[in-house]
């Protein structure tokens, strides 16, 4: 697939990725990073709107799976907690990882949607391999290097938000 940073949809947050949105795309499925789109990176508990959403979105019948770079354990726990497929070590935007999530879950590129915060993780990542990517806003940018980061970003997030993503 081509490389391109610019995302295919631009949202405000994660919750607001509804069933229809992803069907406009031909997307029944739904990747999703973790650390500062699902929860903050200082936590592994989410917001009663986080799980409320995970819920709705899985009586809808979207399969869910947490595609991460992080190598900690929360993922894995939070995962397991609350009944999500997961691949960690991703290595986004490399492709293996997001390879690996799709032969989990029986999953074809065109069919899966990848929601995260990074331009140059996730929607380089989902781009690359042939999925719907939709980029959030960071859940909370605590430090400089998530600021930095986030204005190395703003270019791309300026250029896609003119073409009308």
């Amino acid at each position: 697939m081509p490389f391109s940073l610019l995302p295919r949809r631009m949202l405000r947050r994660v919750t607001d990725i509804t069933p229809a949105l992803l069907s406009e795309y031909g997307a029944k499925a739904l990747f999703l990073d973790f650390d500062n789109t699902i929860v903050p990176y200082t936590t592994d508990t989410p917001s009663p709107e986080v799980l409320r959403w995970l819920e709705a979105l899985r009586a809808d019948g979207v399969q869910l799976c947490v595609v991460s770079n992080s190598r900690k354990p929360r993922v894995v726990r939070f995962c397991e907690t609350y009944g999500l497929d997961c691949v960690t070590h991703a290595r986004k935007p490399f492709q293996k990882g997001i390879r690996r999530a799709l032969l989990r879950c029986g999953l074809l590129p065109g069919e899966t949607a990848l929601a995260g915060d990074q331009i140059y993780t996730d929607v380089l990542g989902a781009n690359c391999a042939g999925l719907t990517s939709i980029l959030v806003r960071p859940i909370r940018l605590h430090n400089i290097w998530l600021k930095l980061r986030r204005g190395l970003e703003l270019p791309w997030i300026a250029l896609a938000g003119r073409l009308g993503r």
